[in-house]
């Protein structure tokens, strides 16, 4: 599905100090635009920026930066943190493209990504493309501490089958695999919902998710 362009959404986050503007710039020095030596996690495919957000508001011990392709789509975001009566401080958002994740990341900055309800690109031809592809492992284990982690959700068992299948591809193993999140007690402490999650899980489609380590 096409997205809709929304006149203006580029001026208003241009002007958005919620917005990491030129983030190449800050390769490497994250711990310095926060203003704190906090551990950095950071959702690749945010949407909306409802889980980040409130990831953010349960930890500020941790710094969160948000990253979306789509203007139409961080405008909505940011329309959210504008109507917050107090906007946590340990959030920003970035309106770039994902193939360029080691631009914006230095070697082992990154302790945590998050790959949330991810599009599927159900052609064959667009396998790379996907964010828990084989050619996107290669990206995170290069800005992934040692020890970082990542977390994938999704309602859709054909990608997630396809992202357990990659693993082996790229020489990762998973700590946890669920094909049924809420009704995982043990994994489902502490989740915090997506929209896409809300609306899905609501309909009865069962939740998968697996949690690796690099």
């Amino acid at each position: 599905m096409r997205l809709r362009n929304i006149p203006g959404a580029g001026d208003v986050i241009a002007a958005s100090p919620y917005v990491i503007q030129n983030p190449k710039e800050h390769r490497g020095a994250y711990k310095e635009l926060f203003g704190n030596d906090h551990a950095l996690h950071v959702e690749i495919g945010m949407g909306k920026g409802k889980f980040i957000v409130q990831m953010a508001k349960l930890h500020p011990e941790i710094n969160y930066i948000g990253m979306e392709r789509y203007s139409s789509v961080l405008l909505r975001a940011l329309q959210k943190l504008d109507a917050m009566e107090e906007v946590p401080s340990n959030v920003r958002f970035m309106c770039v493209d994902a193939k360029e994740l080691t631009q914006f990341f230095a070697n082992g900055e990154i302790d945590r990504i998050y790959l949330n309800f991810s599009d599927p690109w159900p052609k064959d031809r667009h396998a790379k493309r996907r964010l828990p592809s084989k050619e996107f492992l290669a990206l995170y284990d290069q800005v992934l501490k040692r020890d970082g982690t990542i977390e994938f959700k999704t309602d859709n068992r054909g990608l997630f089958d396809f992202a357990v299948d990659e693993l082996a591809l790229a020489g990762w193993q998973a700590k946890e695999i669920t094909y049924d999140l809420h009704h995982d007690a043990r994994l489902c402490e502490g989740n915090v919902m997506t929209e896409y999650e809300e609306k899905f899980s609501s309909k009865g489609n069962p939740i998968c998710k697996y949690i690796i380590f690099r």
